[in-house]
């Protein structure tokens, strides 16, 4: 993974927890077969893809009901 884009993305999702599992899904997607949601010219990995989604606020989150009590 890029660390600039590390750094950018957690201003994004700012903990780092919820920022591994976002990135961790998100990376699965793309390999499986998922179209980008970004258009990149540069060939990135799965993971930076993913990183660069948040950073320009393709992807969001949603913690679940039963999270958010604990």
């Amino acid at each position: 993974m890029r660390d600039d884009y590390l750094h950018e993305a957690q201003k994004v999702i700012t903990d780092p927890m919820i920022l591994i599992n976002v990135v961790s899904r998100r990376a699965k997607q793309l390999k499986s077969g998922y179209k980008p949601l970004i258009e990149s010219l540069e060939r990135l990995s799965a993971e930076d893809m993913a990183l660069r989604e948040i950073m320009e606020g393709k992807i969001t989150y949603q913690l679940d009901e039963e999270t958010q009590e604990v």
